[in-house]
């Protein structure tokens, strides 16, 4: 019985020993860390609701961001999902610390009800694509009552 024990003390033993002989893992930069090593695109929102518009209103909105990184932000380009919006956005180069823009602006014509529209916005960031979105309801347009 001696025996059996020791032999189960003398395991635990060799067991924690092995244990803490293992090389501590090195912490991996989060890509955020990483990421502000460069150019980093921080939008002050990242969605507006225009609330109830009628049909046929045109809308526009301008989500304004920062560079938060080290180095140059540039916007190469931004998408959007139908024609129904037409974004403008700034051209040049913005320094870190410096802001810009991204413009939507909304042609409700032809649409009905509930819409939420991404703008995809492509730069130079380390973290890719962003996206912003503009929501609204579209209430039918009315005739004016006649007397």
């Amino acid at each position: 019985m001696k025996k059996v024990l020791l032999s189960f003390a003398f395991t635990a033993l060799v067991a924690g020993g092995a244990v803490a002989q293992e090389k501590p893992k090195t912490k991996v930069a989060a890509p955020q860390e990483q990421a502000k090593n460069g150019p980093v695109l921080t939008f002050e929102a990242t969605e507006h609701n225009f609330g109830d518009i009628t049909q046929g209103d045109v809308v526009e909105h301008t989500f304004k961001f920062t560079n938060t990184g080290t180095q140059p932000l540039i916007i190469e380009r931004v998408d959007v999902t139908c024609g129904c919006t037409t974004p403008a956005w700034t051209k040049e180069p913005v320094m870190p610390g410096k802001t810009g823009f991204v413009t939507a602006k909304y042609n409700s014509a032809g649409r009905l009800g509930q819409q939420k529209k991404a703008i995809t916005v492509h730069s130079n960031a380390a973290d890719g694509a962003k996206y912003v979105y503009i929501v609204t309801n579209i209430k039918e347009k009315t005739a004016s009552a006649k007397n």
